[in-house]
């Protein structure tokens, strides 16, 4: 008698709505709280321009959230966007979505992060010999560069043992980043030399007018950028239609509160030409309120926030690929799920080993962000407009969470993408056009996945 067939196993859902909410906030909180502030002043001359900037950035990050919350409550499935995206407008912008975040957006992302991790470190003496070479054969190859793959490789680990570990990790240094925040802010605050005379300054050699405006918009949400990467999780967590709406509506709230919070202790201690000049506006304020060790705790603290963020982005990024793969889309070794950790064990591999290569082909920070945020942006807009398509067609006992403002809010969300896009593209002509041949380059790659669809068998 023929044994009987195993069940196939499947994704574990051991999300918590504090697992969600610790994602969505431990995965935007990065170095950009830290590094934008000094651009941002560079455009736009003014505290009260600066803020008006986080407001505005804030609102349509809030927008998108509050939007994609509606998708994802009503398509609770690994893979998120391009759940959506092939939904709504049918298989090929689906994989095209899958294939660009399998080659670009991630494992840049990746690196972007591991990158910046290594430069935050090169700051402590003990890590002055990162940029030293560690191998010059067959190329250059820096302890830096090292470091930061084994960061890359030790996450992904995390992430391949469970879901579960990875959102306790993510849980338990998100709240620890959120203390080391407030931390700064009370050095700010505290500051015996502060003055609320420094929001009133300027800094005459700005940029100024709607392009600086603009160029601190796109700073600014890329400090916002993260929050869309807990629907790629929805098919992992209880109880989606409720507690990802939370997770994501609170997450963004709670990250625009500490960026405000930030802000404004940075201002009080320094003037708006200090803030302009400063390579990270948040280490030097904190310098001036608590000396040496200050530095030395901000800089510590955007390691730890650098750490959080790259496994959230690990965390989330594998399961695009895996969605496609089970769909037929992509390499079939890409859909296995763990036996025994349930997780998309080779989806992991797969995106540890890209965001590797791209580390050893060497690159700097810029570089990394420039290739990764317009493929994410022209995505972005994208999977936000689905939702006009299924409030159509999907009756609306299936939507167990409405957005409010329908349809200003995704409408507003939308062509905020497509105006940033603009920028981003004419800003970084180079690595966005890479970017959208990129993009291109996976039609043939659809139509070669389709047909050996079709070729299997139905039986």
């Amino acid at each position: 008698m023929a044994a009987p067939l195993q069940p196939r196993p499947e994704l574990a859902r051991d999300l918590t709505v504090s697992h969600a909410t610790a994602i969505v906030v431990g995965t935007i909180i990065g170095s950009g709280i830290f590094l934008v502030p000094a651009e941002m002043m560079q455009d736009v001359g003014t505290a009260r321009m600066v803020y008006l900037v986080w407001v505005v950035g804030g609102i349509l990050s809030f927008f998108g959230a509050m939007t994609y919350a509606e998708l994802g409550a009503m398509k609770p499935s690994a893979g998120g966007e391009y759940i959506y995206v092939r939904d709504a407008y049918g298989p090929l912008m689906g994989f095209l979505y899958a294939w660009t975040t399998f080659l670009i957006s991630k494992p840049a992302s990746i690196a972007t992060i591991t990158s910046g991790l290594v430069r935050i470190l090169g700051t402590f003496s003990a890590f002055a010999g990162l940029s030293t070479p560690a191998a010059t054969f067959p190329f250059t190859i820096t302890w830096g560069t090292l470091l930061a793959i084994s960061a890359t490789l030790l996450i992904s680990l995390l992430n391949y043992l469970g879901v579960r570990k990875a959102g306790e990790f993510q849980l338990i240094f998100t709240w620890l980043k959120v203390l080391m925040i407030f931390g700064i802010v009370l050095a700010g605050f505290t500051y015996s030399h502060g003055s609320w005379s420094n929001f009133a300054s300027e800094f005459i050699g700005a940029k100024g007018g709607v392009a600086g405006f603009m160029a601190a918009l796109v700073a600014a949400l890329w400090a916002y950028d993260g929050w869309n990467n807990l629907n790629m999780l929805a098919g992992e967590m209880r109880k989606p239609e409720r507690n990802l709406p939370i997770a994501l509506v609170a997450g963004v709230a709670i990250v625009a509160g500490l960026y405000m919070l930030v802000n404004a202790s940075v201002q009080y201690v320094l003037p708006a030409t200090a803030v302009a000049a400063a390579q990270r506006p948040a280490s030097e304020a904190v310098t001036l309120a608590w000396g040496a060790a200050g530095a030395a705790f901000v800089s510590a603290g955007m390691a730890l926030s650098m750490f959080v963020t790259l496994n959230g982005t690990i965390l989330s990024g594998a399961r695009v690929p895996f969605a496609a793969a089970r769909d037929g889309y992509f390499f079939k070794a890409a859909s296995v799920i763990h036996p025994k950790f349930h997780t998309p064990s080779v989806s992991i591999g797969l995106q540890a080993l890209l965001a590797t290569l791209l580390l050893l082909g060497g690159g700097s920070f810029k570089a990394f962000f420039s290739l990764a945020i317009f493929s994410e942006w022209l995505f972005y807009m994208i999977a936000a407009s689905t939702v006009f398509i299924f409030r159509k067609n999907i009756d609306a006992a299936l939507r167990p969470y409405k957005m409010w403002g329908y349809p200003v809010v995704p409408a507003l969300f939308v062509a905020a993408a497509a105006v940033l896009l603009y920028f981003t593209f004419t800003d970084n002509l180079t690595y966005s056009a890479m970017g959208t041949g990129v993009i291109l380059l996976g039609v043939p790659f659809f139509y070669y996945f389709k047909g050996a669809n079709l070729s299997k068998p139905t039986f």
